[in-house]
């Protein structure tokens, strides 16, 4: 097994620490340690290692599952390894949904075989006949993740069910990353609800502004899960105690307070980067979530050189489209606070017409 370097991480590795303005972040702004019960008493290892049962089952019931078909893991970039750990053998074949985020196709292409079907603008629609075309006797999975990194796009119910209708029909699963689903206005009920060879993975990072507690959880299928759990005592054995303590309490007696400020957060933000898309005659499908996924500007060769270009001469960062495979593109993260946003976008005109 052999990863490729994760072409996004090392670009903010490199331009992040200098830079004045971070325009690539991908999650809401970050919510105050104060606002939550921080005593664990000793910090000690969770007990089970896979999460406290009682938050499982809450869990659980968010999807209409079971409190074995839980599992709680060090944030959603862990639970989606994991998953893949468990699901995929050496030569096992996987389709994924594109653009999305890197870990998401290379990590089973470093297992098995990737088809990658890539959708495109203006709407980024994902015709399922496509996803049929690429199944084969040995695809394992399809994977996406829903709402889109970095497109914003979410696919609606009736898409969902068509794709969950032919991975049964294959003796396939349906792998479903989620973390950006509850900033959504009105969020669709979770794959994992559509039945058992469906799984989703998520935490209280991105749609909670809690990605320091790190703490995310798979939704799969019980003999899956135990595989999952069993993968998981080779990695980090259980979930950070704190971690779970705050995702808990945020998940609780927090949650609706906690989503309608994030909900009117983005919500006033993304007019805010419309209004600038527009402006500067940019093309971009309006996003659900906090990341954008705008055209690179005239003047520029492609998103690599505008970004480079930009933190040069602004030291503001984003995401080159690049890094996801549409070097025509950039993103654009609107999750942080609006000052800091305004002051970005104000930075990145002044190079637009600068170039221009």
């Amino acid at each position: 097994m052999e990863l490729p370097p994760f072409e996004l991480e090392r670009w903010l590795d490199e331009y992040e620490p200098d830079a004045d303005l971070m325009l690539a972040e991908s999650g809401v702004r970050s919510l105050p340690a104060d606002r939550f019960d921080l005593d664990v008493g000793e910090l000690g290892y969770v007990i089970p290692t896979d999460g406290s049962p009682e938050f499982r089952a809450e869990i659980a019931a968010r999807y209409d599952r079971d409190v074995e078909e839980v599992v709680l893991t060090c944030g959603t970039q862990e639970a989606d390894y994991l998953t893949f750990m468990a699901l995929l053998g050496d030569g096992d074949h996987s389709v994924v949904v594109s653009p999305t985020y890197q870990s998401l196709a290379s990590v089973p292409a470093a297992i098995g075989e990737v088809t990658e079907v890539r959708t495109e603008p203006p709407d980024w629609d994902l015709p399922v006949d496509a996803v049929a075309e690429a199944m084969r006797p040995d695809t394992r999975v399809v994977v996406l993740a829903n709402p889109s990194n970095p497109t914003g796009k979410y696919l609606g119910p009736e898409t969902l069910r068509a794709l969950y209708d032919l991975v049964d029909a294959h003796d396939a699963f349906l792998l479903v990353d989620e973390v950006y689903r509850m900033l959504a206005d009105d969020p669709h009920a979770p794959a994992a609800s559509l039945g058992p060879r469906a799984i989703s993975t998520a935490g209280v990072s991105k749609s909670y502004g809690l990605a320091g507690a790190r703490l995310g959880w798979v939704v799969a299928d019980t003999k899956l899960a135990d595989t999952v759990r069993k993968w998981k005592d080779y990695t980090t054995i259980s979930p950070p105690i704190l971690g779970q303590h705050i995702a808990r309490q945020a998940l609780g007696g927090q949650e609706a307070a906690i989503l309608e400020a994030n909900r009117t957060h983005a919500r006033a933000n993304r007019e805010r980067v419309a209004e600038f898309v527009g402006r500067y005659d940019l093309d971009w499908f309006e996003p659900t979530g906090v990341n954008g996924f705008p055209t690179v500007p005239d003047g520029f060769e492609h998103g690599t050189a505008f970004c480079r270009s930009l933190f040069d001469a602004e030291s503001v960062v984003l995401a080159p489209g690049d890094v996801f495979g549409y070097p025509n593109r950039f993103r654009i993260g609107f999750g942080l606070h609006a000052d800091e946003l305004e002051a970005g976008l104000e930075r990145i005109g002044r190079h637009i017409e600068t170039r221009r």
